[in-house]
């Protein structure tokens, strides 16, 4: 079997009232029974990130603020991403836009899938945040986790808990995490495969 795969969970809200960290939680709860992938939640309230003000994106300069580089390095430990966001007038949450932004090496070639809640289940804002992940050189899969209508309006007002609405919730959940692991699967042996290239390459060249 190979070697379980490391899954970040971003909260994508910092908002005090946010109903993101549960979601967040049931979703790692849901992650954790299976055996092919081991998960930590990565909450954006612990960096406290900046508004981007780099001189450019660190795939062209490396990044000056320390938070944006402890945000770079933690990143870069996953092989794949589920992200976790609220809706904000049909897109993501600026801070989850913000924290896209601060990195760019570190997303690459890896897959992400979108668990959304609110009215539409943040339908709108996970396809905008598709489309950032496209340019970052990530695999966002097709299948997202949608908490929408009445089990949304009630496990937020608290009169239901996460586990009491899953059951709408589940089979969405199993579909995308085996698409995160197909694809986590086949871009890490990509990129191994890759970094063994360049290393040959290297070793090459200074013997030559």
């Amino acid at each position: 079997m190979s070697e379980k795969l490391d899954i970040g969970i971003i909260i994508g809200s910092t908002r005090e009232a946010r109903f993101g960290h549960k979601a967040a939680q049931w979703l790692q709860a849901v992650a954790s029974r299976r055996g092919d992938m081991r998960v930590d939640l990565i909450d954006l309230k612990n960096f406290d990130l900046p508004l981007f003000n780099e001189k450019a994106s660190n795939l062209w300069l490396p990044s000056e603020d320390p938070r944006a580089v402890a945000w770079q390095k933690r990143i870069a430990e996953f092989d794949g991403y589920l992200v976790v966001t609220a809706e904000y007038n049909r897109s993501m949450t600026g801070a989850l836009k913000n924290a896209f932004d601060q990195a760019y090496n570190e997303w690459n070639h890896k897959p992400i899938g979108f668990m959304g809640y609110g009215g539409l289940g943040a339908a709108r804002a996970i396809e905008h945040a598709r489309l950032v992940a496209i340019e970052l050189q990530m695999v966002p899969v097709r299948t997202a986790v949608h908490l929408s209508g009445g089990d949304f309006m009630a496990a937020m007002k608290g009169q239901r808990s996460m586990h009491e609405v899953e059951a709408h919730l589940l089979p969405a959940a199993a579909d995308m995490l085996d698409q995160v692991a197909w694809w986590g699967e086949a871009s890490r042996a990509a990129r191994d495969g890759r970094a063994k290239l360049a290393a040959n390459a290297a070793t090459a060249v200074a013997a030559a």
